[in-house]
């Protein structure tokens, strides 16, 4: 399950981020903005996760196809460690192939420069920039994660 999970993740973001600012590709044609299509970016990879989280599989494990809530999970002790082992070994599997899918089926479009894959590289405030920024985005992801998982009325 948690192969699929983040192989279904890891092909839609693929697949959106070569779709959106690749050349050759009819959205970056008709969207000039960078800006425009980077937000457009954003607002569709959302509901992608959230339609991942929502599948039967998303149900069943919990939607956590990350490897860090995954540890996470185990470190709080509401994972045994062979599941957490386990969990993690699948998803790292499926993000090799739900990126390495889309790249044979987009003709390696993704590995040209502007796409990168869909990975986020530092901007103007450089790796320190960058690192204070995923440290504030996992801060509040873990944050709101935790306490939804640990509350009757949000908790499923």
């Amino acid at each position: 399950m948690e192969a699929g999970e983040i192989a279904q993740y890891m092909f839609l973001v693929c697949t959106l981020a070569t779709l959106l600012p690749h050349p050759t590709s009819p959205v970056h044609q008709f969207i000039h903005q960078t800006i425009l299509r980077r937000s457009l970016m954003g607002f569709l990879v959302g509901p992608a996760v959230v339609a991942v989280i929502l599948t039967p599989w998303g149900k069943r494990s919990g939607g956590h196809f990350n490897p860090s809530i995954t540890l996470t999970f185990y470190l709080l002790g509401k994972l045994t460690f062979w599941d957490a082992l386990f969990c993690v070994a699948a998803q790292f599997i499926g993000a090799a192939a739900g990126v390495e899918i889309p790249a044979y089926l987009l003709r390696n479009a993704p590995r040209i420069p502007s796409v990168r894959y869909a990975v986020t590289a530092p901007g103007i405030f450089g790796n320190a920039g960058a690192f204070a920024g995923e440290v504030l985005i996992s801060f509040i992801l873990m944050t709101v994660i935790l306490v939804a998982s640990n509350r009757e009325v949000l908790a499923r």
